[in-house]
């Protein structure tokens, strides 16, 4: 039987840029995962598919022949690297499931290197520079948690994070932690104009998702320049209240590391029972699409 989780851990968010060389960026990965350990990390959370540049900036086939199985060599990697610094990792991968079917997938490692869960994107965005439905196909896995020697453990992915819905199913799972692994940026014509809004509203969602769920939630956001897109970094941890305990750079690589202490999701779920007055006998009209009180 695994022994109790600590009460507290330390929580590591790998914020890196991204070059053309996928081999390059692994390695990048292996040494932060080594030197986030090193520091004391517990957990490791890597960004939105860190072994590429991101590749829906545009619809091109050739991007396909970057996804790999998982297991896969990349993912076998990455599972090795758990167990050989004994953290726990969240890893982001370009999953070809099939021939013809593709999923942006994350993968939880225990610190064995076992895999603890998997979670497949459920939301998948279209929009200019993020043709992401050309890409991947909707995951299937649901909303989940899983345990590791280090806590319970939800995860969802970038697009995910603006969704309440899914923030919630995962904290009703027994999340403790829930992980966005993340690549969004600027427009950079845009910028001037809406970016201090653009990165605010990402970050006051999930703060949200925290509050409403009495969860720890933290995002690791890539950072640098790809083709049309400024990624913003700014890769954060906020508590269980929604205060931010930790935040990077916007136009820096840097590596997280945060003290969590796990017990605190009991102390805030009891003080503010959002769990507790939950009627959950009157939202069934929640699976609809739209609520049309005209007809």
């Amino acid at each position: 039987m695994r022994p109790k989780r600590p009460s507290k851990v330390t929580v590591a968010l790998v914020q890196m840029s991204c070059v053309p060389s996928q081999e390059a960026n692994v390695a990048k990965a292996e040494t932060r995962i080594a030197e986030a350990a090193s520091a004391g990390a517990n957990i490791v959370c890597l960004q939105e598919l860190f072994a590429g540049q991101y590749p829906c900036q545009s619809e091109d086939h050739v991007r396909f022949g970057d996804a790999e199985p998982i297991p896969g060599p990349i993912s076998e990697r990455i599972a090795a690297a758990a167990a050989r610094h004994k953290v726990a990792v969240v890893g982001s991968f370009f999953e070809r499931r099939a021939p013809g079917l593709y999923h942006n997938t994350a993968v939880i490692y225990d610190d064995d290197g076992r895999t603890a869960g998997m979670y497949r994107k459920m939301h998948i965005p279209d929009d200019p520079l993020y043709y992401e439905k050309f890409y991947f196909t909707p995951g299937d896995l649901g909303f989940n948690s899983f345990a590791t020697k280090y806590g319970q453990i939800g995860t969802c992915v970038c697009w995910d994070q603006w969704y309440p819905e899914a923030a919630r199913l995962t904290a009703l799972t027994g999340a403790e932690i829930i992980f966005y692994p993340t690549a969004i940026g600027w427009h950079p014509s845009e910028k001037a104009e809406y970016g201090a809004s653009q990165h605010s509203a990402w970050e006051t969602m999930m703060r949200s998702h925290a509050i409403a769920n009495g969860v720890f939630v933290a995002a690791a956001n890539r950072t640098g320049v790809e083709g049309n897109l400024q990624f913003w970094g700014a890769s954060f941890l906020c508590d269980p209240n929604g205060n931010v305990l930790a935040r990077a750079s916007h136009d820096m690589e840097e590596t997280l590391i945060v003290e969590c202490n796990l017990d605190k999701v009991d102390v805030v779920r009891t003080h503010w029972p959002f769990f507790r007055d939950r009627r959950v006998d009157a939202y069934g009209a929640i699976t609809s699409r739209y609520l049309d009180q005209n007809k």
